[in-house]
């Protein structure tokens, strides 16, 4: 009987641990950095999740290109926790269209090798848009952390004018009713910029979440740009 009951728990436990497995995912495969001039020195931070049962880890970054992918904050990550890698690009000696590739290694039996993609429009002094708006965020990710159930934070993201032509900020969509979004100044001249003040409330919600608020301007290359949110949230 007792040789039964050993057995048992051998193959239950087994059948466990073979169901326990990490599972690598991102908020996003790809980024757009849109019209640059050349020469710029460009950055964006893609987000990684383990979204399995074990812990995941990050084995290694690769760029297939002159650009850099620095190695993640934290290389092993378990569930629901997050962490980001941070690209850098040098649009130097390079013009037109561009996509290059990042490629995330880990120990995902499904995805040991993950893809994630940007791309750009390099522009020259021929090619440049003249008359035309453009907006810039100071920053499109930000991470809360962990915090209590219940908390309520406050976040104030800048946004640039950095074209030639007044920028309209046409609507402000928030995916969630947890944020409240507050904009003084809609009508940015060039070089003007404005605060985007962001509160974000997190009653009700509970574990490893994303949302997103996104802006529309009258920027007819990036009409809309979105900035994410993530918070791991723990309740009592």
């Amino acid at each position: 009987m007792k040789n039964f009951l050993f057995c048992f728990l051998f193959v239950t436990s087994l059948g466990i641990a073979q169901f326990a497995n990490p599972q690598i995912a991102t908020l996003e495969e790809s980024f757009d950095f849109g019209d640059i001039k050349r020469g710029e020195i460009v950055t964006h931070n893609f987000v990684l999740f383990n979204s399995g049962s074990d812990t995941l880890k990050i084995l290694n970054v690769k760029a297939s290109c002159g650009c850099t992918a620095a190695k993640p904050i934290k290389n092993k990550l378990l569930p629901g926790d997050s962490t980001s890698v941070k690209v850098t690009f040098n649009s130097k000696g390079r013009f037109g269209k561009q996509k290059k590739f990042i490629y995330i290694f880990s120990n995902d039996p499904k995805n040991k090798q993950k893809r994630l993609q940007f791309t750009a429009n390099i522009l020259t002094g021929a090619t440049d848009k003249l008359n035309m708006p453009e907006i810039k965020l100071s920053k499109y990710t930000h991470n809360f952390g962990n915090i209590e159930e219940g908390q309520v934070l406050d976040l104030t993201i800048q946004v640039k004018n950095i074209g030639n032509k007044n920028l309209v900020i046409k609507r402000i969509k928030s995916s969630c009713g947890c944020t409240a979004v507050l904009m003084a100044d809609k009508n940015l001249a060039p070089n003007q910029s404005s605060d985007l003040k962001i509160e974000f409330n997190s009653k009700g919600l509970s574990g490893q979440i994303a949302r997103t608020i996104t802006i529309y301007s009258n920027d007819s290359k990036h009409p809309s740009r979105v900035i994410t949110l993530i918070a791991n949230i723990k309740k009592d």
